[in-house]
């Protein structure tokens, strides 16, 4: 019998490092995916970012460490991650990977799908498997209440007012804007369109939402410009960070923009 108690007992210790290790696994993360911190958030585990990007907000005790195009390298190695969150290999390319010895994680979801599936991902990461299996039905029981339209809402969304870029299907927006009820009259598969103030005019749509943010900042009122003061649209003016981001508060805005679907 005494064997059989030694094997227990190992099974018991190597189940016991097996927990432990995923528990404590990436406990020193830079984020330089700023969309990806409300879901770090949300998951419970920003106490674990030592590192975010100059506009990322809600991480006190985490350092800043450039902007998502321009990361600082020194800084993040100085930090000693075992995980970095990018959102594109552009700005963080295997060049710069190989400076620091962590894993790399690419948060860059363009539809709401994609943001479930990365939650999950995320909390296997992290060992949160039941807080993001608890997430993920809050925000699809979100989804259900949207209401269903007479009439789809043909939508532009202006990233940019110079250069004028607009959002495209491989943008967040495009979802949210198609789960909201409406049309986005961008039929080009891009994240960020250059277009031109023409193609709007002809497209004639009837709500044309613009941010206001760090890629947008302090644009002129679109009804106020000569270029588009015949078009006969509802303007709306939206906060950058709070809608432009993909994570759960994209759930949030596909209700706000259902209602502004619905009063119009």
């Amino acid at each position: 019998m005494k064997p059989m108690k030694f094997v227990l007992t190992g099974l018991v210790v190597t189940l016991f490092l097996i927990i432990n290790l995923n528990a404590y696994a990436y406990n020193r993360i830079v984020v330089l995916a700023p969309a990806a911190g409300d879901i770090l958030k949300k998951l419970d585990v920003a106490d674990r970012v030592v590192g975010v990007t100059k506009h990322m907000r809600g991480f006190k005790n985490a350092k800043k460490v450039g902007s998502h195009i321009r990361p600082n390298i020194e800084i993040i190695s100085s930090l000693k991650p075992d995980l970095i969150i990018i959102s594109s290999v552009r700005f963080f390319n295997k060049n710069l990977q190989n400076h620091i010895k962590a894993k790399i994680y690419k948060y860059n979801p363009y539809t709401l799908s994609q943001i479930l599936s990365a939650i999950q991902q995320m909390g296997k990461m992290f060992n949160k498997e039941k807080r993001a299996d608890e997430l993920i039905v809050k925000l699809k029981a979100e989804l259900k209440r949207v209401k269903k339209l007479k009439r789809k809402p043909k939508v532009v969304f202006e990233i940019m007012q110079i250069p004028y870029i607009v959002a495209g299907k491989r943008n967040i927006i495009n979802d949210i804007i198609e789960k909201a009820g409406g049309i986005n009259i961008v039929n080009v598969n891009k994240k960020h369109v250059r277009y031109s103030y023409e193609k709007v005019l002809a497209a004639k749509p009837e709500i044309y939402l613009y941010q206001v943010g760090p890629m947008n900042k302090n644009p002129v009122p679109p009804q106020k410009r000569e270029y588009l003061k015949d078009l006969k649209a509802k303007f709306i003016k939206i906060d950058e960070r709070s809608f432009s981001r993909p994570n759960t508060k994209s759930f949030d805005n596909v209700l706000k923009l259902n209602k502004i679907f619905m009063e119009y």
